[in-house]
């Protein structure tokens, strides 16, 4: 199995998959940059973030990560709710399968919505898909054991990874959406691809600047998400 620097990888993929080019363009004003903190109702429901670095704020300060970002946004707009970070840098599918219980064991409040934002190392270390696929599979089938409902965040191929590993590795999160019927958002990173102003130094993860961006574009389907699961949990 080919194996690719994490940075070629992503540049390529980034590269690739935009479908605007905005690479030296600047990001305009994100309606979550000017939200201030409101106080989060102590009966609130409890999202857990559970993925990689992409949840766990790679480089930004805790009040930038996704889900602090995700948190304020959801508040600001009327859904009262507490979004607790899981995200743990370089995690892949596997790694997340194995600390799974444990984070789920150690929750002081049962999350009313589990997002699980996995897979983007595996390709990158060149991981057989089918791996990842099974990792992820016993991820969503714990979270239905438990009565949790989830919600994935996908992620795409880099294009050097060639076609045959693209066909495998790309419909992992539509299958098993449906599979689990759970929501999906097919490329958590497509707000920011091609858009260095919106990236770290690295061109790899998004900036506070670009997790504004990812806020904005998620954060519909995610209060869709958990308010779904809150009816069936009343119901």
């Amino acid at each position: 199995m080919r194996r690719f620097p994490l940075v070629i990888a992503l540049v390529l993929s980034l590269a690739a998959c935009s479908g605007e080019k905005t690479a030296d363009s600047e990001p305009s004003a994100s309606p979550t940059t000017a939200v201030s903190a409101a106080p989060v109702p102590a009966n609130a429901p409890v999202i857990l973030a559970f993925g990689d670095s992409l949840y766990a704020g790679y480089q930004l300060r805790q009040d930038e990560s996704y889900p602090a970002k995700l948190q304020v946004a959801l508040n600001a707009a009327g859904t009262p709710v507490k979004v607790v970070g899981a995200g743990v840098s370089g995690d892949t599918t596997a790694a997340g399968l194995q600390r799974l219980a444990f984070t789920l064991d150690n929750q002081p409040v049962k999350p009313a919505l589990v997002l699980v934002g996995l897979g983007g190392n595996d390709m990158l270390r060149g991981l057989p898909p089918a791996e990842t696929r099974a990792n992820l599979d016993a991820i969503l089938a714990e979270l239905k054991k438990r009565g949790l409902p989830a919600m994935l965040t996908g992620m795409l191929a880099a294009p050097n990874m060639g076609a045959d590993y693209t066909r495998a590795f790309n419909p992992i999160w539509p299958a098993l959406a449906k599979k689990y019927d759970v929501p999906l958002v097919p490329f958590f990173l497509q707000p920011v691809i091609g858009n260095k102003a919106l990236l770290l130094s690295d061109n790899i993860h998004p900036n506070a600047q670009g997790i504004d961006r990812i806020v904005v574009a998620t954060q519909g389907d995610v209060a869709k998400a958990l308010k779904a699961a809150e009816d069936r949990h009343g119901a």
